[in-house]
């Protein structure tokens, strides 16, 4: 009967093994993205480091009880121990938990101290939500005064399910927010009407968009290329179409797109009737 108990057993943690490692073959994809900045680095090793953390405490305590059920069990003759209260248990399930808590809260702590420094900021960009696309303001630095709308353009065949759809299904916008690589990007996020939230996971930058307050967070890629977000607050029937795509470039790339964004501003300035034809050409 023990033999039969054990074997049951042998053959359930065999196939919860086969199981756990089909899954993380599988999770691969849905892991969090590949950090092109410093703090989405450091996010990523937080993430990594509890959860080698709890995985270790949950091996550690589920074995204990699976030992100490298989090891004394009442075939074998072993009885209940009767006691109403320990001091040496009722310290250590004080102390170990806390002990776990301040491992996990140092590095914590110090990841959103982290996030939340947006001084000495080489550009600062001023990010609105709207019902349903986003305005951007580069409030200071170079590029100081350029503003424009961001709004989805999806097809609403896709959409709708009569195309198929893209490769950036729900993250493609008309106009893309430009940053220069290696330089520190302060955000300030407002809402015009109802709350919103500007999420980049790739650079680890996640705040949320309140009407009447200005929240501020900060990011410096590394890396060029394109880096797409989402609208993460709930914010009415279109939330899901409020897409953020940030393209990083090089100094000298950035330079040049803010002389053609001025020189398009200035030209539609002096001829009102080349307004339209600026729009039309900052979305190409």
């Amino acid at each position: 009967m023990a033999s039969n108990w054990v074997r049951n057993l042998a053959v359930s943690a065999a196939g919860a093994a086969g199981l756990a490692a089909a899954g993380s073959a599988l999770a691969v994809p849905w892991n969090l993205q590949a950090p092109v900045t410093r703090i989405a680095a450091d996010i990523h090793g937080l993430h990594e480091y509890v959860m080698i953390l709890v995985t270790l405490i949950f091996i550690g305590v589920f074995g204990a009880m699976f030992y100490s059920v298989y090891a004394h069990r009442k075939d074998k003759g072993h009885k209940a121990a009767q006691f109403h209260e320990s001091t040496t248990v009722e310290v250590l399930w004080t102390v170990i938990p806390l002990v776990i808590l301040v491992v996990i809260a140092w590095p914590a702590t110090k990841v959103v101290i982290a996030q939340k420094d947006t001084s000495q900021a080489d550009l600062t960009i001023k990010v609105t939500g709207y019902q349903w696309k986003w305005g951007y303001d580069y409030v200071k630095g170079e590029g100081e005064g350029i503003r424009f709308f961001s709004t989805l353009t999806t097809p609403r065949d896709q959409i709708e399910g009569r195309a198929k759809k893209g490769a950036n299904y729900l993250l493609e916008v008309d106009n893309e927010l430009v940053v220069p690589v290696n330089k520190k990007v302060r955000i300030l996020a407002t809402g015009a009407d109802v709350i919103h939230a500007w999420w980049v996971p790739a650079f680890g930058a996640k705040q949320d968009a309140i009407p009447g307050f200005i929240r501020d967070i900060h990011f410096k890629a590394e890396k060029t290329g394109t880096f797409r977000g989402q609208c993460t607050e709930l914010c009415g029937k279109d939330h899901g179409y409020m897409p953020i795509v940030v393209r990083v470039v090089s100094q000298d790339e950035y330079t040049k797109w803010v002389g053609e964004h001025k020189d398009k501003k200035a030209a539609a300035t002096e001829d009102p009737g080349k307004i339209v034809a600026a729009a039309e050409s900052a979305r190409k």
